[in-house]
């Protein structure tokens, strides 16, 4: 095993999820004689793969996950599908039995190559072997998707290293941007003027700067997710609204950066082919059943190469009929200050001084967007429920572990989800302030506007937690705050520097 732990450090890996068991005590043995990796213990599969995708997110290095058996790294698979999709390098370790055991039903023997399909390749590693014979972690991490590693080993002793003296390499530098930017530079310089309009989806804090610098020299309308961590600082140019001002008047151009949006608009272009489509993403996914134009990389490499453009402005006129949307908005939040908007606008001022801030469910992410406030700007925004919200509390540890304070905004269908789990994970962590906050619509209430009131079609989508937000506080150990207006939110100063506080936003309205 301290030959894989090597490997591992040589790729920039320097912490690692474990959840503990037979299979894995040997690595775990192994790692604790190492002291420069970091360790965390989770024995629920599924929660210790996203706690590990956040610190991925976090870190911006690779993160070993050690999920046991065959069948615990299956739990793992929604993880893996969010890591892929965001271009997150996630090492996964099985372990299995030396002889091949597939399709024999034998326990402890399952089959582990394609385990995730095209979202994580397998490689099968027999130990002990020597260290040449070990696959070359750093050139299959290099592009920053997952990978699963299947240990077999035949229970022989291996020889002891030295692990005391182990180094862990830097973290990976970004692939080399890949796509022409001929297309691109020509539509900013020669015909952005008929029309463009940029998107702005999850950007990580180093790609924040290069594209701060485009949306200020372009000065075109601009639809920014909180998880840009751009929304408030390109305040004036922000299309409020927009979903529907672009359906009712679809730009000729727009200008992706980042990651897939969130905004309905996005999906919307699928059925706008007069709208040309172009895209400068780390992840290097289109977003689109459509055709497009991509350019995969960094975003800072992208914006040097493509060198100066030109001013553009809101040729279209969109900003003075966004700017009637913002106002709108805010006649709605003051004429109903106890509404689930109203609510997440005043979490968000009080969010804001946060260092981290995680968004744990669709329903919450649209309500930040088109509600939180703009006056402080807030560059760590993660959308941590991008593809489902069972993991969200995870993600959010992951991501928050290393801050001193940390927000998370979710629904409370996902509080449901991930209450037991996390209680273990909780005592894992360092020193910090937590505040996790819980939109209370009765369990997927948004969903009832569809169902006749006691029809099966409301008791298949609206169930209500049976488990209450201040019971999930008690269990937790976390202090507990009702909020039903702004002024409620006060009583979170009282509590000091209260290092895990549990928020119950309930509308009455």
């Amino acid at each position: 095993m301290h030959t894989l732990i090597t490997c591992t450090a040589i790729a920039g890996t320097a912490e690692w999820v474990c959840c503990p068991g037979a299979a894995t005590a040997p690595l775990c043995r192994s790692l604790s004689l190492c002291p420069v990796v970091h360790r965390w213990a989770v024995s629920d599969a599924a929660t210790a793969a996203f706690f590990a995708l956040g610190r991925a997110q976090a870190t911006a290095r690779p993160v070993a996950v050690v999920a046991g058996s065959v069948s615990d790294a299956a739990a793992m698979l929604p993880a893996v599908t969010a890591a892929y999709y965001q271009r997150r390098p996630l090492l996964v370790l099985s372990f299995g039995e030396a002889a091949d055991g597939g399709g024999t039903g034998t326990p402890g023997a399952e089959e582990a190559e394609g385990l995730f399909g095209g979202f994580a390749p397998t490689t099968v590693l027999q130990l002990p072997c020597a260290v040449s014979d070990l696959p070359p972690l750093s050139e299959m991490l290099a592009d920053g998707f997952p990978l699963h590693v299947h240990v077999r080993s035949t229970g022989e002793d291996e020889a002891r290293g030295e692990l005391s003296l182990l180094e862990v390499a830097e973290a990976p530098a970004p692939p080399p941007f890949r796509g022409s930017l001929v297309a691109l530079s020509q539509m900013l310089r020669f015909r952005a003027a008929e029309g463009l309009v940029l998107m702005l989806g999850a950007l990580e804090p180093g790609e924040q700067e290069a594209v701060l610098w485009l949306a200020q020299t372009l000065r075109v309308p601009v639809m920014a997710d909180a998880t840009s961590g751009l929304r408030e600082e390109l305040a004036p140019y922000l299309l409020h609204g927009g979903d529907k001002l672009l359906r009712r008047c679809p730009p000729r151009y727009v200008l992706r950066l980042g990651e897939v949006p969130a905004h309905p608009f996005w999906r919307t272009l699928e059925q706008l082919p007069g709208t040309e489509v172009f895209s400068v993403t780390r992840t290097g996914f289109a977003g689109l059943k459509r055709r497009s134009t991509v350019i995969e990389g960094d975003p800072e490499q992208v914006m040097k190469a493509l060198g100066d453009v030109p001013h553009v402005g809101d040729t279209e006129r969109l900003l003075p009929a966004a700017r009637r949307e913002a106002a709108r908005v805010e006649e709605a939040l003051l004429a109903e200050p106890e509404s689930a908007a109203a609510l997440v606008r005043a979490f968000s001022g009080y969010a804001a001084g946060a260092d981290v801030i995680c968004l744990g469910s669709p329903t919450v992410r649209d309500l930040w967007n088109n509600c939180a406030q703009l006056r402080v700007p807030t560059l760590y925004v993660r959308d941590v429920a991008e593809r489902g919200s069972e993991g969200a509390f995870a993600a959010f540890l992951g991501n928050a572990a290393d801050a001193g304070f940390a927000c998370c905004l979710i629904g409370d269908l996902a509080l449901l989800r991930s209450a037991l789990g996390l209680c273990e994970l909780l005592h894992e962590l360092p020193a910090g302030r937590r505040i996790i906050a819980v939109l209370n619509n009765g369990g997927a209430g948004a969903a009832q506007d569809c169902c006749e009131p006691g029809s099966e079609c409301e008791r298949l989508l609206v169930q209500p937690p049976r488990l209450q937000p201040a019971d999930v506080a008690r269990l937790w150990g976390a202090e507990y705050v009702l909020v039903q207006s702004e002024g409620d939110l006060d009583l979170l100063d009282g509590m000091g520097q209260a290092p895990l506080v549990l928020v119950e936003l309930r509308p009455l309205s």
